[in-house]
């Protein structure tokens, strides 16, 4: 299913057939075509699938044995790749020339840019799109320059956008730094029983702020290459005043707390604003990884350096320098139509979701569990295990280490998530070493157990990480600040559980019961890190089937009920971002070969393996599968943050249809290969 693309503000209304539209009419064909020939029916049809989806997914592993697929997010992380370039007075023509050409390549018809494929204009996304075309040369009188600018007006211009955009924008006095919501640097030094220290905020956002908070007490400009005028409503007076809301709201209290900290800003001692600005800047310095980034993702690297560099870290100082080259390691170069070059930006790379992901699902479609691809992936994530604790200790300081991180190098944040799917694809895996998985499961149960909230349930990188005050903050409103409990990590900690024998552990079965609290009354669970009531939903039902719940029970049966009822009429599921903000998506959208697996995961795991919803499902699959084995999937499927930050990683079209039709074919997920 899609909406309208053309910049209106009102989604169409999901139907059951999706529609063509600009944004799917590049895309290939994915309606179903006659299965191919097969000597048994439907079972053959699916054993070809998955052989030659094995054979792919195996031609795909580096040769140290990890798996990566690209990760798709918006324009907005190669515009300021774009203008850090430019604050730095490092720019070149070839770089920028590069970016260009990817930036130019995502603008839609209308002149906008959207935060994910076929979703609607999105004004920040669209303004920092432009600002990247001006700073490579466009002119703001070209065609596709002046429908953006129309548009970016039409919406209220940069007075109405998000927080970071008009942070960038200032860098270079395109906006001023009086008109932005404050943060100062002495938040480092709140206790961490206070409200709205540091680590009530999620770790991603944590990483963010506290650089920030030096870029915002310094607050530099730059001389701009260009004016801005054309993206004002009323360039005489850029920045109207917002209306506060009642003193008697959070919104209201938290408003005049910015007014309180703007005028804090004039009167702070100096003494104690360098010395918080020292502090922050230990404390970046202290997390910075061994490879230069932080935290293994783009966007608190790209503060990171400029915080520093206000402070008077030069570009050769080794911190800038190594920050600087871990920001080329996110960089996918391609070619276009022409054979120009072509520069994205990865927010983030995600070597070990990836690697665990695809040793699960190769598994569990019968690859022998010696295969020696299977057993260097697993040296591969043995050896990424980390070993010291970081700043999820703060919560739980006396629980030791073991877990394992999204990324290649990012020690102080392991996740739950990733921990979890590591045990299981760990395990499925006839290891040479066997007590070393042994070892290495036993610390990263205890450590993800450990890891618990007090509600019952988990969260992806913090415990208890609730607190309702960060969101309030007018500085933050670029997606979710804190890390709850989520229903899909929650689900894949207890499917761990049970694939080691721990079901029966009290921790695990408040996990279940708070899982059970959590259903939808739909039937479904909402999905924080994937696209969304499917993914939810996908995760769910696995998880408490192997932790021994019957599939006769009345939230297995519902479940099953709502994947049925959303089920495409070509055979697949699909479900659109709008689902974040909009009930009318929820299990609704284009069907996908990644939203496929997950539903037919789930309807195997409650035992429908014989139903006319997993025939169609399995079908699908085999009929928009390409010859090489791999499926196409332009949409987006993961989340960072929910409707604000979307995701499409590249692998997960092969991973998850590879481990439903092994699922399909094997009749479950594959038993471990190492004792408990």
């Amino acid at each position: 299913m899609t909406a309208t693309t053309d910049g209106s503000t009102g989604a169409a209304l999901p139907s059951r057939a999706p529609a063509a539209s600009d944004a799917t009419a590049e895309t290939t064909d994915r309606s179903p075509a006659t299965p191919p020939p097969a000597p048994d029916g439907l079972t053959g049809t699916a054993r070809q699938a998955t052989a030659r989806a094995t054979e792919y997914l195996l031609s795909l592993q580096d040769p140290a044995g990890w798996w990566k697929g690209d990760l798709d997010t918006n324009v907005t992380m190669d515009a300021e790749d774009l203008m850090l370039r430019q604050f730095l007075g490092i720019s070149d023509p070839k770089t920028t020339e590069a970016a260009a050409r990817f930036v130019r390549g995502e603008q839609r018809d209308d002149g906008t840019w959207a935060s994910f494929y076929g979703g609607p204009g999105e004004l920040s996304t669209t303004i920092e799109g432009y600002v990247a075309l001006r700073l490579a040369g466009d002119r703001p009188d070209e065609p596709h320059m002046a429908r953006s600018s129309a548009w970016i007006r039409a919406q209220g211009g940069i007075a109405a956008s998000r927080v970071f955009t008009r942070i960038w924008l200032a860098l270079f006095g395109w906006c001023k730094w009086e008109d932005l919501p404050d943060l100062p640097p002495e938040l480092i030094a709140l206790p961490k029983w206070f409200p709205l220290n540091i680590y009530d905020f999620g770790c991603w956002a944590r990483q963010t702020i506290v650089p920030l908070t030096i870029v915002s007490a310094h607050r530099p400009v730059r001389p701009a290459p260009f004016a801005l005028d054309e993206l004002h409503t009323d360039p005489r007076n850029p920045n109207p005043p917002r209306p506060l809301a009642p003193l008697t709201t959070w919104d209201g209290v938290f408003q005049r707390l910015d007014k309180a900290l703007h005028a804090y800003h004039k009167v702070t001692p100096r003494r104690l604003r360098r010395s918080a600005m020292r502090t922050a800047a230990r404390w970046i310095i202290e997390r910075q990884e061994n490879d230069g980034c932080w935290g293994g993702i783009q966007p608190p690297a790209v503060y990171s350096v400029i915080a520093l560099h206000l402070l008077g870290y030069d570009l050769d100082h080794p911190v800038l320098r190594e920050g600087l080259a871990s920001l080329d390691r996110f960089t996918v170069w391609r070619e276009d139509g022409h054979g120009a070059p072509v520069r994205m930006i990865e927010a983030c790379q995600s070597p070990v979701w990836d690697t665990c992901l695809a040793t699960i699902a190769l598994a569990d479609a019968g690859l022998p569990r010696d295969h020696p691809q299977l057993v260097k992936a697993a040296d591969w994530m043995l050896d990424e295990q980390i070993d010291r604790p970081g700043d999820w200790a703060v919560r739980r300081p006396t629980l030791p280490s073991g877990g394992w991180a999204f990324e290649f190098e990012n020690d102080n944040y392991p996740d739950i998530d990733d921990t979890a799917e590591v045990v299981l694809a760990l395990r499925r895996v006839e290891h040479p070493d066997p007590q070393r998985v042994e070892d290495a499961v036993r610390r990263a149960v205890r450590w993800n157990l450990g890891m618990q909230s007090r509600n019952g349930a988990w969260g992806a990188f913090d415990a208890d990480n609730t607190s309702p005050f960060p969101d309030r903050l007018p500085f933050c409103d670029f997606g979710e600040v804190i890390d709850p409990p989520s229903a899909d990590v929650t689900a894949h900690v207890v499917e761990m559980a049970a694939d080691v024998g721990a079901t029966h552990d009290p921790r695990i079965r408040r996990g279940i019961e708070w899982l059970l609290a959590e259903q939808d009354p739909t039937g479904a669970w909402f999905g924080r890190w994937g696209t969304n009531y499917v993914y939810g939903t996908g995760s769910v039902l696995p998880a408490l089937v192997a932790a021994g719940i019957p599939a006769s029970h009345p939230a297995i049966r519902r479940a099953v009920s709502w994947l049925e009822s959303v089920q495409n009429d070509d055979g697949g599921w699909g479900e659109d971002q709008r689902s974040y903000k909009d009930r009318d998506w929820i299990g609704r959208g284009a069907s996908t070969a990644s939203q496929t697996g997950w539903a037919l995961m789930a309807l195997l795991a409650a035992g429908e393996r014989d139903s006319k919803a997993v025939e169609r499902g399995v079908q699908w699959l085999a009929a928009t599968q390409r010859p090489d084995g791999s499926w196409d999937e332009p949409y987006f499927t993961g989340t960072g943050f929910p409707w604000d930050f979307s995701i499409n990683y590249h692998l997960y079209r092969q991973v998850f249809p590879l481990t439903a039709l092994g699922r399909y074919l094997g009749g479950g997920p594959a038993p471990a290969a190492v004792r408990s």
